[in-house]
């Protein structure tokens, strides 16, 4: 494992140039960058990424699985990401174009930007979560990046950080207005996700599993469909307006009904089946859905 606490430590490493400020570079992609004998090595950095890029016969290792960069794509990258490089070695040549941008937390104290940079979900995806940019969005994002290398390249003023933190805000801006639109025109894949979330709750919930390992996390449901959490959070809110605790928690009710209405089973023991320790947290999760009390539901199903 490779840590770069400095953006000018991973210049080094690459063979590049130093940058122009300590706490923010850019990188043109196409510049040949030094590769290490024991690549590809994982590494993580102390600063933000943001790469729009295309590239051939690179591939980008994120825990398991690769992204290959044959398309325009834009990605993000927060502190402490763990992520590898390396090339395909069936073919020699590398054809590579883009941008990549480096910014320390450091470069944006003092800054509106400082406290709402982790508010952009993006920054919790995984690379294979990538933002694909139609021609027309990659003009867009490529125009502002335009204007962040001719401020990057002058002289260093009063006035630089503040324009290059406007750029960026942009940048951020519109990466979010684009990543709602991809979720939008995938719908029929993000049904399908949705879909198969479903199927896994259903699996999960008429098995032992909620009594052995008690309520899903978001966690585990993202890791089973190969996704980040905050990529399925905001997917699922795109496509139902719910969180993914939220969907969990809806699916666990609507067990929790036909429990109670088509079995004796007192409630307690319909908490104990649902995986919770306690009746009483049961109680307060099921009327904070359905304004009713579990005793209340079934009351009121009973009735002749």
């Amino acid at each position: 494992m490779r840590h770069f606490k400095t953006i000018s430590e991973f210049h080094e490493y690459r063979g590049l140039p130093r940058p122009n400020h300590p706490l923010f570079g850019i990188i043109d992609i196409s510049t040949p960058m030094q590769m290490q004998e024991e690549e590809p090595v994982n590494m993580t950095m102390d600063f933000y990424s943001i790469a729009v890029k295309r590239m051939s016969n690179v591939k980008v290792k994120y825990g398991q699985q690769y992204l290959d960069f044959n398309e325009g794509i834009m990605s993000f990258m927060s502190p402490r990401q763990v992520f590898s490089i390396g090339i395909n070695e069936e073919t020699i040549e590398t054809k590579r174009s883009g941008w990549v941008i480096y910014i320390h937390p450091d470069f944006l104290w003092n800054t509106p930007l400082a406290k709402v940079i982790k508010q952009y979900n993006f920054w919790d995806y995984s690379i294979r979560e990538a933002l694909f940019l139609s021609a027309k969005e990659e003009t867009i994002i490529n125009n502002i990046i335009e204007n962040i290398i001719q401020e990057y390249h002058n002289n260093i003023d009063k006035f630089s950080k503040k324009i290059i933190i406007t750029q960026i805000e942009s940048l951020l801006t519109y990466a979010e207005r684009f990543y709602n639109r991809q979720f939008i025109t995938r719908e029929k894949t993000n049904q399908q996700l949705v879909g198969k979330l479903a199927e896994l709750l259903d699996q999960y919930f008429n098995t032992h599993e909620l009594i052995a390992k008690g309520l899903p996390t978001v966690q585990y449901i993202a890791d089973q469909l190969h996704l980040s959490p905050k990529y399925l959070s905001t997917l699922l809110s795109t496509v139902t307006g719910q969180s993914t605790q939220q969907y969990i928690h809806e699916k666990l009710i609507e067990v929790a009904k036909e429990k109670l209405s088509t079995t004796s089973l007192s409630v307690a023991e319909v908490s104990y089946q649902l995986g919770f320790k306690h009746a009483q947290s049961f109680n307060r999760l099921f009327k904070t859905k359905t304004n009713q009390s579990p005793l209340e539901f079934r009351a009121s199903f009973n009735v002749n």
